[in-house]
């Protein structure tokens, strides 16, 4: 009998990533048993529509960068590859497509991110491509009605909660940091902030 894999997928604009993903997604690995993770940094995420987002080349390196050290974290450039608006569910096809039906995926996301799943393009697919793992940030109250009317049934079977430590990190707050010159140790790896100084980002 073949054993499907369980395969975490980590979507974002990691501009720039921090501790907080990594916690995440470690926590993802550790408590649903996935063989690995890949971070999948957006190139253009339809909700975000930002100006302050950092080049493509800059934001993958830093992913790189900071995964280097886990063996079960793994970084993909699919989503920056891709022409036009950075949708979720072409990324899932194209994960489906590699691992030939033999693995079972975990899409991992904050609560506040999953809120919004009922919004994304073809979320119906989603919900059957997909399990999906939330983060519950600190203090954050989760009202799920909005995801039981869209998914009924498949809110309860489809949609988790991780466990994990609190470590309210915003990336809003690092640029910002980045920008004044103001410190960032122990917030993101040495080597992602090493690169963002060395590379003048966020300045």
């Amino acid at each position: 009998m073949m054993t499907v894999r369980r395969i975490g997928i980590f979507g974002g604009t990691f501009n720039p990533i921090h501790n907080g993903h990594l916690l995440i997604a470690e926590a993802a690995r550790e408590e649903y048993g996935l063989e690995r993770v890949i971070f999948v940094p957006a190139s253009h995420p339809p909700h975000k529509q930002r100006s302050d987002v950092a080049p493509n080349s800059w934001r993958y390196d830093m992913v790189r960068l900071a995964v280097a050290d886990n063996p079960f974290f793994f970084v993909s450039d699919v989503e920056l590859l891709r022409s036009g608006p950075s949708y979720t569910v072409d990324t899932l096809r194209y994960f489906h497509e590699v691992y030939q039906g033999q693995a079972e995926f975990y899409f991992i996301m904050g609560t506040d991110t999953l809120l919004d799943l009922p919004t994304w393009k073809y979320a119906d697919e989603l919900i059957a491509l997909t399990h999906f793992l939330s983060a519950l940030r600190p203090r954050y109250r989760t009202d799920l009605s909005m995801l039981t009317a869209k998914f009924g049934q498949q809110t309860q079977e489809k949609i988790h909660f991780l466990h994990t430590p609190e470590m309210e990190i915003s990336a809003t707050d690092l640029r910002q940091r980045f920008a004044t010159g103001r410190s960032t140790r122990y917030l993101l790896p040495v080597a992602v902030q090493e690169y963002i100084l060395a590379n003048h980002i966020y300045r």
